[in-house]
């Protein structure tokens, strides 16, 4: 691979899947652990990144010269320091004037928002996934409560038929050409992402049980890097990055889970002695 493609090959295995991830601290009932705080600093680190990231990748997919993609950086960072500032300032007011007793009405006020600044970021060529995103981090309190349980049906609707739209761009026959640098690269990200989530919660003063569980909660990716890899493909920039990002998504998508539900087991007690 040249280049370009390499960075997006980058991004690729760069990017924990949020979803994914905070899925499966619900279902292992993680969510009041104290290495949970830390692994959502790292994803939402990760995000942010990408706020810069995309814009980046984007200008070097259209051959855009180094003045822009330095014009493009800035425009991004901007970007997400307003939307940060007005979420910390401004955040529980505009949470306060969009709840509403009636879903029907929460739900159009939320959807206003976030179209508002997922249509915003993407006029300036920031991604409309780091909008949402941060159209996200606005709401707080009973608003985003409600909010919550209202939009998790659209999510599952719309992240399937997003799958399904990438699943179009991959050709199943090249799968198989694939899988041996999609294990390579898997195997290597689950060490990274394992590292970084020990040494955080190292640092944080947690026992080896809370770093081990920080560290397999970060494994698994997902959408992100399926957004990623079909901007590059839609982009011309290298045909086999398609089943490449499948395959590499696909196996830690499910050793991610697989991995925290072992990691999560009590230790086995050691066998009394004989007497």
């Amino acid at each position: 691979m040249g280049v370009v493609p390499a960075i997006f090959l980058g991004g690729v295995t760069y990017i924990s899947s949020s979803g994914v991830i905070a899925r499966t601290l619900d279902d292992l009932g993680w969510m009041g652990n104290r290495e949970t705080p830390l692994i959502l600093a790292v994803l939402v680190i990760e995000d942010l990144v990408m706020a810069g990231f995309l814009p980046f990748a984007t200008v070097l997919l259209v051959g855009g010269s180094a003045g822009r993609v330095v014009v493009s950086i800035v425009l991004a960072a901007l970007v997400v320091v307003t939307i940060l500032t007005v979420a910390a300032r401004y955040g529980p007011a505009i949470s306060r004037a969009v709840f509403s007793d009636s879903d029907e009405a929460l739900l159009f006020g939320i959807l206003a928002v976030l179209l508002l600044t997922a249509g915003a970021t993407e006029a300036l060529n920031v991604s409309a996934a780091v909008g949402a995103f941060l159209a996200g981090i606005v709401f707080s309190g009973p608003a985003a409560d409600r909010a919550r349980s209202l939009l998790v049906p659209l999510r599952s609707v719309f992240a399937g038929t997003f799958f399904l739209f990438f699943g179009f761009e991959v050709d199943p026959g090249t799968i198989p050409a694939a899988f041996p640098a999609a294990l390579v690269l898997a195997i290597v990200g689950v060490a990274t992402k394992v590292g970084t989530g020990w040494i955080a919660a190292r640092r944080a003063g947690i026992g080896r049980r809370g770093r081990v569980r920080a560290g397999v909660a970060l494994i698994a990716r997902g959408e992100f890097s399926i957004v990623i890899a079909g901007i590059a493909v839609a982009g011309g920039a290298e045909p086999d990055l398609g089943p490449l990002a499948a395959c590499y998504v696909l196996l830690l998508a499910v050793c991610g889970p697989l991995l925290a539900r072992i990691a999560d087991r009590p230790a086995p007690r050691s066998a009394s002695p004989r007497s």
